[in-house]
C-alpha cells in the first residue's frame, strides 16, 4: 500500500506540474511552442523546398559528370520502394474487420521494409545533390525515423502475430536482397511477372511526371511565405 501511495503522490505532482507548465494556456508554454512551430510552415515539404539551399555548403558536385544521372536514377528507384505497401489494400473487403495481410511478392522479396529503403535511397540521393547542412540534417532525421519504424514495426508484429510473422521474417530481410542472396527467399521462375502490375505502371508514370514537374513545384512553393 505504501508504494501505491507514493506512486499516487508522485503522479499527482507530475500531472499538476505538467498542467501548469505546459498544458494551461495561461501559465504553460505548450500552446506558445506549438504556435511557434506551426508559424514556421504549414507544410514541411514546402519549407524544405524553399530552404533546401540554406545552411552551410559542405560539398558541391552538381557540375560533376554523371552526378545528375545518378541522383535522378536513385530517386526514380526510390519510389518503387516507397509506395508498394499500398498495393494490396483492396484485398480487405469493406464489410470485413481489417486484417493484416502478410505478403512477400514483388518488391517485398527484396526487402521487408520497402518504405524505409526507399526513404534512405531518396535521402542519400538528394543529400548528395544539395550537399549542405540543411539536407544532411533533414536526411538524418528522416532516415532515423524510418530505421526506428522498421525496428519497432517488426517488434510489434512479432508481439501481435507471433509465429505467423516469424515465418515471414525468416524468408525476408530488412537489408535489400539479403534474403535472396543467402537463399532464404526462393524466387519463382516467373517472379518478374509480379512487377508487371498496374500499381508499378502508375508509379512509373507519376515519378516521371513529378520529375518533369519539378520546376512548376518549385515555382509554386516560392510563392508561399514559408
Amino acid at each position: 500500500m505504501a508504494s501505491w501511495a507514493y506512486f499516487a503522490v508522485i503522479l499527482a505532482a507530475v500531472l499538476v506540474a505538467l498542467n501548469v507548465l505546459w498544458i494551461d494556456p495561461g501559465t504553460g508554454v505548450g500552446t506558445k511552442f506549438l504556435d511557434a512551430v506551426a508559424s514556421v510552415s504549414d507544410s514541411h515539404e514546402v519549407y524544405f523546398i524553399n530552404h533546401r539551399y540554406d545552411g552551410i555548403q559542405l560539398w558541391q558536385v552538381q557540375g560533376t559528370t554523371g552526378i545528375h544521372e545518378l541522383v535522378w536514377l536513385s530517386s526514380f528507384i526510390s519510389f518503387f520502394f516507397l509506395y508498394p505497401s499500398t498495393f494490396n489494400l483492396l484485398e480487405v473487403a469493406a464489410v470485413d474487420k481489417p486484417k493484416l495481410h502478410m505478403w512477400e511478392t514483388g518488391i517485398m522479396r527484396i526487402t521487408r521494409h520497402p518504405q524505409m529503403v526507399g526513404q534512405v535511397i531518396w535521402c542519400l540521393a538528394h543529400t548528395l545533390w544539395i550537399g549542405n547542412s540543411v539536407a544532411v540534417a533533414a536526411s538524418v532525421g528522416l532516415i532515423g525515423h524510418h530505421l526506428f519504424g522498421a525496428w519497432n514495426g517488426d517488434r510489434r508484429l512479432v508481439s501481435r502475430y507471433g509465429e505467423a510473422f516469424e515465418v515471414l521474417k525468416k524468408r525476408t530481410s530488412v537489408v535489400p536482397f539479403a534474403a535472396i542472396v543467402d537463399g532464404r527467399q526462393k524466387l519463382p521462375k516467373d517472379y518478374h511477372k509480379e512487377f508487371f502490375r498496374l500499381p508499378y505502371v502508375a508509379i512509373t508514370i507519376l515519378t516521371l511526371g513529378a520529375y518533369f514537374a519539378h520546376p512548376l513545384m518549385q515555382a509554386s512553393s516560392y510563392q508561399l511565405p514559408w
